[in-house]
């Protein structure tokens, strides 16, 4: 089941007298289940692509359907809507509320939503407990590791029962070591979970977690390239396409 679509997107931005293409009629798919990295140098429209593939941000042309809903035909209330009940983010500096514990930052979301607590306290504690937070539960960010931080982050992405996760720079902020724990955590969750998930990465070791690699070079989709479950030669794989990017 195809959870999230893009047809022929265009965005462009106005920079004084200029007009930027940051992408250029992108097509793209991600099914249920999946796990997909998204890859180009410095400039290529990753991050704009993932704005639009969560309705933060609008094309200027083309269409992006997400959980069968297609986000040009709806208000901006109800984009808001379907963004909030549809799509977990995960950012690379965390953003987690500095006043709330570890628990209320992961109950954020149904409270923003006017969601009871007390009705999803099974799932909150059930979501602590996978990220390996239970007794960190009452702890604040500032109480807490990067590596911590970036657990309840994922737990808070996690408690809407989004159809998608998306993942800007997950592990950018993060030692090597906890930023592969934290990948791991990601690639358990669609193994047993089924969660689906896009992740903006510009680390090979990273994107080699994922089912298949996208790579975009000056706003358009350049090549795809499918993990084999190698991780050292989907790592060499990885790194020769983004070489051929720079040539």
């Amino acid at each position: 089941m195809t959870i999230l679509e893009t047809q022929q997107v265009r965005k462009q931005y106005q920079m004084g007298e200029v007009t930027v293409d940051a992408l250029v009629g992108v097509d793209f798919t991600v099914e249920e289940g999946e796990f997909v990295a998204i890859m180009g140098p410095s400039g290529s429209g990753k991050s704009t692509l993932l704005h639009l593939l969560g309705g933060l941000d609008g094309p200027t042309d083309g269409e992006v359907t997400l959980a069968g809903q297609r986000l040009s035909k709806l208000s901006d209330r109800q984009v808001t809507l379907i963004r909030r009940r549809n799509v977990g983010f995960i950012f690379q500096f965390f953003n987690l509320l500095p006043t709330l514990t570890a628990e209320e930052n992961v109950a954020l979301p149904l409270l923003i939503d006017g969601q009871s607590i007390k009705k999803h306290q099974e799932k909150i504690d059930r979501l602590l407990e996978m990220v390996g937070l239970s007794d960190r539960r009452h702890h604040k960010p500032d109480q807490l590791s990067g590596g911590e931080q970036q657990r309840v982050a994922i737990a808070r992405a996690f408690v809407t029962d989004p159809a998608i996760v998306l993942a800007d720079e997950p592990t950018g902020n993060l030692d090597s070591k906890t930023g592969d724990e934290i990948l791991r955590l990601l690639r358990r969750s669609c193994d047993e979970l089924g969660q689906t998930i896009v992740m903006v990465t510009h680390d090979a070791k990273a994107a080699s977690f994922a089912d298949r690699v996208v790579f975009l070079m000056d706003g358009r989709i350049v090549d795809h390239l499918k993990m084999t479950g190698d991780q050292a030669e989907d790592i060499r794989q990885i790194q020769r396409h983004l070489r051929a990017l720079e040539v």
